[in-house]
Protein backbone atom coordinates (compact mmCIF):
# COMPACT_ATOMS: atom_id res chain seq x y z
CA UNK A 1 0.00 0.00 0.00
CA UNK A 2 1.33 3.42 -0.86
CA UNK A 3 0.58 6.69 0.87
CA UNK A 4 -1.42 9.59 -0.58
CA UNK A 5 0.78 11.81 1.61
CA UNK A 6 4.36 12.80 0.69
CA UNK A 7 6.38 13.51 3.85
CA UNK A 8 8.88 16.36 3.97
CA UNK A 9 12.52 16.25 5.16
CA UNK A 10 12.91 14.00 8.25
CA UNK A 11 9.28 12.81 8.54
CA UNK A 12 7.72 9.44 7.72
CA UNK A 13 4.11 8.55 6.93
CA UNK A 14 2.94 5.32 8.50
CA UNK A 15 -0.23 3.39 9.17
CA UNK A 16 -0.79 2.43 12.80
CA UNK A 17 -1.34 -1.23 13.52
CA UNK A 18 -4.43 -2.33 15.41
CA UNK A 19 -4.17 -3.02 19.13
CA UNK A 20 -4.48 -6.66 20.10
CA UNK A 21 -7.90 -7.52 21.49
CA UNK A 22 -7.03 -11.10 22.41
CA UNK A 23 -4.42 -12.21 24.94
CA UNK A 24 -1.97 -15.05 24.33
CA UNK A 25 -4.13 -17.32 26.49
CA UNK A 26 -7.20 -16.61 24.34
CA UNK A 27 -9.06 -14.07 26.49
CA UNK A 28 -10.71 -11.16 24.69
CA UNK A 29 -10.07 -7.69 26.08
CA UNK A 30 -12.80 -5.04 26.21
CA UNK A 31 -12.23 -1.92 24.08
CA UNK A 32 -11.40 0.27 27.08
CA UNK A 33 -8.70 -2.16 28.27
CA UNK A 34 -6.58 -2.06 25.13
CA UNK A 35 -3.69 0.35 24.93
CA UNK A 36 -3.39 2.55 21.86
CA UNK A 37 -0.98 0.89 19.43
CA UNK A 38 2.51 2.32 19.23
CA UNK A 39 3.59 0.31 16.23
CA UNK A 40 3.07 1.20 12.60
CA UNK A 41 4.14 0.25 9.09
CA UNK A 42 6.00 2.92 7.12
CA UNK A 43 4.36 3.85 3.81
CA UNK A 44 6.52 6.83 2.74
CA UNK A 45 9.72 8.56 3.93
CA UNK A 46 11.02 12.10 3.55
CA UNK A 47 14.25 12.83 1.66
CA UNK A 48 16.32 13.35 4.84
CA UNK A 49 15.32 10.10 6.57
CA UNK A 50 18.40 7.91 7.02
CA UNK A 51 17.66 4.93 9.29
CA UNK A 52 14.28 3.54 8.20
CA UNK A 53 12.67 2.72 4.86
CA UNK A 54 9.27 2.03 3.33
CA UNK A 55 7.91 -1.29 4.58
CA UNK A 56 9.65 -1.19 7.98
CA UNK A 57 7.52 -1.75 11.08
CA UNK A 58 8.36 0.81 13.76
CA UNK A 59 7.76 1.59 17.42
CA UNK A 60 7.23 5.30 18.04
CA UNK A 61 6.65 7.70 20.93
CA UNK A 62 2.95 7.80 21.80
CA UNK A 63 2.40 11.54 21.87
CA UNK A 64 4.79 12.63 19.14
CA UNK A 65 2.68 11.95 16.05
CA UNK A 66 0.28 13.90 13.91
CA UNK A 67 -2.81 11.85 13.06
CA UNK A 68 -4.30 12.42 9.60
CA UNK A 69 -7.35 10.91 7.93
CA UNK A 70 -7.42 10.80 4.12
CA UNK A 71 -10.60 9.26 2.74
CA UNK A 72 -11.34 6.20 4.88
CA UNK A 73 -7.71 5.61 5.89
CA UNK A 74 -5.92 6.85 9.02
CA UNK A 75 -2.23 7.74 8.90
CA UNK A 76 0.36 8.95 11.39
CA UNK A 77 3.17 11.36 10.55
CA UNK A 78 6.24 10.80 12.72
CA UNK A 79 9.55 12.66 12.86
CA UNK A 80 12.48 10.24 12.44
CA UNK A 81 13.95 11.21 15.83
CA UNK A 82 10.70 10.06 17.51
CA UNK A 83 11.04 6.52 16.15
CA UNK A 84 12.33 4.33 18.96
CA UNK A 85 12.95 1.01 17.17
CA UNK A 86 12.15 -1.18 14.21
CA UNK A 87 10.26 -4.47 14.63
CA UNK A 88 11.78 -7.54 12.98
Amino acid sequence: MSSPLEPLSEYVVAQAEEATTKTASGLYLPDNATEKPKTAKILAVGKDVKQVKVGDRIVYKSYSTTDVKVGDEDYVIVKEEDILATVK
